[in-house]
């Protein structure tokens, strides 16, 4: 059967769920949504998906059904809590969990869905809200190659890099791996412009002089101009980032991998949501660097 017959549906309509939603309704899937808020609900019906009364009821009608939630917990409540994804979904239905989550939890859940005959990936994304909206997201993804295959053209629905990285729980992986990076490489910028700061020299000379260099990168270049402004508007806020660094350590522990780095710089996120900055964008994390060293990283008139 061709997916575009198929219903498909979406539980989760945050900030990164919604736009997610629009895009598979705009490249002609039929989709059911659910989410504990009713506006973006009636927003998304509007545009000509359903609406479930429950992740039961939406699992119950849809054949694929996708999770994009906040962490491991609100996942497991969402799937094996009351009025659950469990209590409706049928042998044979394929299930999709897109949040950044625990590949623990993500093994765990795979056990539950093979005792149901139930299929599952997992496919955490990467791109932040800007992505999820023009659909140009990277989505990794833990699974069968067969399963992979067979719901491709949906995940192409909302991502442009869609890559099946190993079994179930190397989507998460590889998505907890890209967050260290990330998150370690905001925090080399950070310390490195506050020395600039600190020494008198101007960040944005020292910037433009070494992006061409061996340490410049998308990082560096996505994120600077926004320090320089000081635009901590969320794409991808400091509370979401110690979440994923916090599923690192979680995960880190039960395989005993070395992350030495990783729990320093999970230290100065979580130092940054104590001091008010919770919601601000990752790049934000340079607060606590500037707080150390009473200055400030900014554009100089």
């Amino acid at each position: 059967m061709d997916n575009k017959t198929k219903q498909i549906g979406l539980i989760g309509l945050g900030v990164m769920g919604k736009p997610m939603a629009k895009n598979i309704i705009k490249n002609g899937f039929q989709l059911t949504v659910f989410d504990i808020k009713t506006e973006p609900v009636l927003e998304l019906v509007a545009l000509g998906a359903q609406a479930a009364e429950t992740p039961a009821a939406l699992a119950k009608r849809c054949d694929i059904i996708i999770t994009m939630l906040p962490n491991s917990p609100h996942v497991e409540s969402v799937v094996c809590g009351p009025n659950g994804v469990l209590e409706g979904i049928r042998p044979g239905s394929v299930y999709i969990d897109m949040s950044s989550i625990s590949p623990v939890v993500s093994k765990k859940l795979y056990g539950i869905m093979a005792e149901k005959g139930v299929e599952m990936l997992d496919a955490p994304v990467s791109g932040g809200e800007p992505k999820a909206i023009d659909g140009t997201m990277s989505i990794m993804v833990g699974g069968k190659q067969e399963v992979f295959e067979s719901v491709k053209d949906i995940l192409h629905a909302m991502g442009e890099a869609v890559t099946l990285v190993g079994e179930i729980g190397s989507g998460n992986t590889c998505k907890l791996a890209n967050q260290i990076m990330v998150a370690l490489h905001l925090s080399a910028v950070a310390e490195a412009m506050v020395f600039a700061e600190k020494a008198g020299v101007d960040p944005e000379k020292v910037y433009q002089a070494i992006r061409g260099g061996l340490a410049g990168s998308t990082v560096l270049d996505a994120k600077m101009d926004r320090i320089l402004d000081r635009n901590f508007k969320p794409g991808g806020p400091i509370w979401m980032h110690t979440k994923d660094l916090l599923n690192v350590r979680d995960a880190a522990l039960a395989i005993d991998a070395p992350i030495p780095l990783t729990t320093q710089v999970l230290e100065a996120f979580k130092a940054c949501k104590c001091d008010g900055h919770v919601n601000d964008d990752h790049c934000g994390v340079i607060q606590y660097w500037e707080k150390l060293a009473n200055v400030t990283v900014k554009r100089r008139k």
